[in-house]
């Protein structure tokens, strides 16, 4: 496994009336990823942002050196893939019971120049990835019921991680390519380590960071990141 570890803000527990700066700030303190979580009220019990939101924030991530990875809790997803593949989006997930075709909305997002990932709610198998991995790029599993942030971290997770990764690892050894594996939901600097064990490599984080900032620290959440950072050093 590949010791390399990435830490995702999830911007849906920033500040929206500051946003830009809010960005900024968190990628200045050492994150890198833009976690962004898009909600219809039909799939999930909230709505949340969409596509002309991406768009605005594509230059600002991007020159920071940051990616964009858009999580899509909607439902059917085909429709806006394009619309986020256009604003700016570098990974594009989605969950399987939101799809009718899986193997055609993963090649959809790919074709759209993104990269592609399934994402597993609690109660998901795995299964779902059994004739797809070639268009997989990253896999998600969620680490609490999808809809709201603040959830406690589900400790089946980390059974369920290993599995993941049980199966990334098999893929790269027969064909070489790397599935980045990404949890969602209840992370912080308590636990990071121990959900890295059983097999993550990317970490979102929304309250855990947008929570705790310090106004004595230069980008107000450079303690926390840090934090983050020397528990995943200790993996």
């Amino acid at each position: 496994m590949d010791k390399t570890f990435r830490i995702a803000p999830s911007i849906l527990s920033a500040n929206f009336a500051k946003l830009g700066q809010e960005i900024e700030n968190v990628i200045k303190s050492g994150t890198d990823i833009v976690h962004f979580d898009v909600m219809d009220n039909h799939y999930v019990p909230n709505l949340t942002i969409g596509p002309l939101v991406c768009d605005a924030i594509r230059e600002l991530s991007h020159n920071a050196g940051a990616l964009i990875d858009v999580h899509l809790m909607v439902k059917p997803v085909d429709r806006i893939i394009p619309d986020f593949a256009k604003a700016g989006a570098d990974i594009i997930t989605f969950h399987p019971e939101a799809s009718d075709h899986i193997d055609r909305s993963l090649a959809l997002i790919r074709d759209s120049g993104c990269k592609a990932g399934l994402v597993f709610n609690p109660a998901t198998p795995l299964h779902y990835l059994d004739y797809v991995m070639d268009k997989v790029d990253m896999i998600l599993l969620m680490s609490v019921n999808p809809g709201f942030g603040g959830q406690k971290f589900i400790p089946a997770t980390l059974d369920k991680l290993k599995q993941a990764r049980a199966r990334i690892d098999a893929y790269a050894e027969q064909t070489g390519r790397q599935i980045w594996l990404e949890v969602d939901g209840g992370v912080n600097a308590n636990n990071i380590a121990e959900i890295a064990k059983a097999g993550a490599d990317t970490f979102v984080a929304g309250s855990a960071i947008f929570g705790s900032p310090k106004d004595t620290d230069p980008n107000r959440y450079d303690t926390v990141v840090a934090a983050m950072r020397a528990s995943l050093a200790t993996v």
